[in-house]
């Protein structure tokens, strides 16, 4: 399943706050799909899902939007 965030707007520590919460909500091996535009949201992604363990499957940045997929590694893993 893709589970699509939207934290377009929204500042640190929004953005990977509403991404805990789908991944809390989320199956073991689901998509999820968000965007922001809060630049530090890029580092916060990747310290996230190197500390949790999840995937970082796909990241596009520009100058205005971020956009990431992330995949729930583990059932375990919050």
């Amino acid at each position: 399943m893709k589970i699509k965030v939207d934290a377009a707007g929204l500042k640190c520590p929004e953005p990977i706050m509403l991404l805990h919460k789908a991944i809390r909500e989320s199956s073991h091996g689901d998509l999820i799909e968000l965007t922001a535009t809060d630049s530090s949201t890029e580092r916060d992604i990747d310290k996230f899902c190197e500390f949790l363990g999840h995937k970082l499957i796909e990241k596009k940045i520009s100058s205005k939007d971020l956009y990431f997929v992330v995949q729930k590694k583990d059932k375990n893993i919050i």
